[in-house]
């Protein structure tokens, strides 16, 4: 009997609006000396694009969620760009600061570029993406954070038929790679997945081998991937996979971090 692949724990096990794409980038870094998680959320439908930060509590607070949300029209102005504070832990005072007028998406959930996402915690920047870092340094008037924060996870969920295909780093420094998943012959199903276009793992009788791993090299590093395509084959109605890919570290001391794909098949 085959294991289902283990989720990690700060993957959401559903997500709720049919049609929705969302895009979570996971970072762990220190407010107050004290460890944190911060959840940057982009999620897309037919109608709004949408951005939410959320700061986990502390270590004695692990069940407590703390979170900023906007949602905003693609052909409206409003909300693209502004602030929220909120109080964490109790005595924490945290402002998010946000600039997306010029942000260009290029048919994605996550923007590529021309636009910033600052955390700002007692006049340090403890977290910022995007490239527009001048002018987030210079809209928040603070510094950067002595401690620069950590990627933990990437994970993308997104609706599709046969075929999905994504951008992903496996390392911050490294370059992005075109990743493809497809799933074929509905009588022997199987399914194949290309990084740049190279065939790098094909699963025959895929209703055989529905759960699994594979150790692959890209660039000369290694890396894992799991699948679990259960329900795209055995559940009706809207039908999930995932698939992790994970980074192995050179050195067992280091940490890699990891990229989800959950996808959805509605037919």
């Amino acid at each position: 009997m085959q294991e289902p692949v283990g989720i990690p724990a700060c993957y959401p096990t559903t997500i709720t609006r049919s049609g929705q794409s969302v895009f979570m980038s996971v970072f762990r870094t220190k407010i107050a000396d004290q460890c944190h998680l911060i959840t940057i959320t982009w999620c897309k439908n037919l109608l709004l694009n949408g951005l939410s930060v959320s700061i986990s509590g502390s270590e004695g607070e692990t069940t407590q969620q703390y979170n900023c949300k906007v949602e905003f029209k693609p052909w409206y102005f409003g909300r693209k760009q502004g602030s929220k504070h909120f109080i964490i832990d109790g005595n924490k005072a945290v402002n998010v600061f946000w600039d997306l007028k010029a942000a260009k998406f290029n048919g994605e959930t996550e923007p590529s570029s021309e636009y910033y996402v600052a955390v700002v915690y007692n006049e340090e920047v403890i977290l910022l993406v995007g490239d527009l870092k001048k002018d987030a340094y210079r809209k928040t008037g603070c510094r950067p954070a002595l401690i620069d924060p950590i990627l933990v996870s990437r994970k993308e969920h997104v609706f599709g038929k046969r075929k999905f295909c994504t951008r992903i780093k496996f390392d911050e420094k490294s370059k992005f790679h075109e990743i493809s998943i497809e799933y074929k012959n509905k009588d022997e199903p199987e399914m194949e997945i290309r990084i740049d276009e190279h065939l790098v793992l094909h699963v025959k009788h895929l209703q055989w081998k529905f759960r699994g791993n594979e150790s692959l090299h890209v660039d000369k590093a290694s890396v894992e991937v799991y699948w679990d395509v259960h329900d795209w084959l055995f559940c009706p109605g809207l039908r999930h996979a995932l698939f992790i890919f994970k980074p192995i570290p050179p050195l067992l001391t280091q940490k890699g971090s990891c990229g989800s794909l959950e996808r959805v098949n509605p037919g």
